[in-house]
């Protein structure tokens, strides 16, 4: 890969971050599928580059047997790097326009039955304030819908707990309210005026302004994902729940309960943040499964 075509790639990452507002994996995976095409073009140069010579790259793609929804990103990432480069006068036509992605199979989402959430959700060891700390995250990732992301970045500031709303930053940036249910609210009061202050055990004090992060590690810094992913395996296998159980998993079944509840797609689609329908549409098919289930088991003709 020649000097100029790394150029490119940290100027297009830059791009990514504050132009674009893209999240921080979406632009570690872009850029890493952007290194793999620039180290497979060598020395040519990028301006050279036609759509044939993309059609050769995906056919070296293929060599790889990726799945169908990592092709579709490593082909997204190329578009996008194009349209970017064209945008700057670097290539006279943007080559990519024309590559289009496979088709996504449309697999349905895996949630929790509600049995399986309160099982989950009481398995929780809270006689240390990390517990405590975790069963506040549990309940309220169950409790709103939001992604992991979400809720590790969250502040004092976007905390209107009087209200039963919390704000978030979603993907883009994009900011929306969710809510929280009276019983998330006295667990994330408490959490704030008793526990978080017990937390902090190996770093520094810090005084409360509207910056600091909601959710702490022992010492005093905010609490990564992977952290609560940690917490969410180690809750299930102590209960030994034969599932495999994720962040997105409380989503999935935060979006399904309200669906099976009779609650308006719209209302969902604002309280989960997705910015198409089409995205939300996909818990109709699992309420209408369960739909499905309860008609076959309880006809009398079925």
């Amino acid at each position: 890969m020649n000097k100029i075509a790394e150029e490119y790639l940290e100027n297009f990452k830059l791009y990514l971050d504050v132009e674009k507002n893209f999240s921080q994996h979406t632009i570690r995976a872009y850029s890493s599928d952007i290194l793999s095409f620039l180290i497979w073009l060598g020395e040519t140069d990028i301006s050279e580059v036609d759509y044939v010579k993309l059609k050769d790259y995906l056919v070296f793609m293929q060599k790889f047997q990726y799945s169908k929804t990592t092709t579709a990103r490593k082909i997204a990432g190329l578009r996008t790097f194009f349209k970017y480069l064209h945008r700057e006068g670097v290539v006279g036509t943007n080559p990519a326009k024309g590559i289009h992605s496979p088709k996504k199979n449309k697999n349905l989402p895996k949630f929790l039955t509600e049995e399986e959430t309160e099982e989950i959700l009481n398995g929780i060891k809270i006689d240390t304030p990390a517990g405590y700390r975790n069963k506040v995250i549990l309940e309220l990732l169950y409790a709103s819908g939001m992604r992991v992301s979400e809720l590790s970045g969250l502040n004092f500031a976007d905390l209107n707990i009087d209200n039963n709303e919390i704000k978030v930053v979603g993907k883009g940036s994009k900011e929306r309210i969710v809510l929280i249910s009276d019983r998330v609210k006295e667990l994330l009061k408490n959490y704030l005026k008793t526990v978080r202050p017990l937390i902090n055990t190996d770093g520094p004090k810090k005084d409360i302004t509207d910056e600091s992060p909601v959710f702490i590690n022992k010492t005093g810094f905010r609490l990564h994902p992977q952290s609560i992913r940690a917490a969410i395996k180690e809750t299930v296998e102590h209960i030994q729940l034969p599932k495999h159980v994720t962040p997105h998993v409380f989503r999935h079944s935060f979006a399904t309960k309200l669906l099976n509840h009779g609650a308006d797609l719209r209302v969902v689609q604002e309280l989960l943040g997705h910015a198409s329908i089409s995205n939300t549409q996909i818990y109709t098919h699992v309420s209408l499964s369960r739909l499905k289930e309860a008609y076959d088991s309880a006809h009398p003709r079925a």
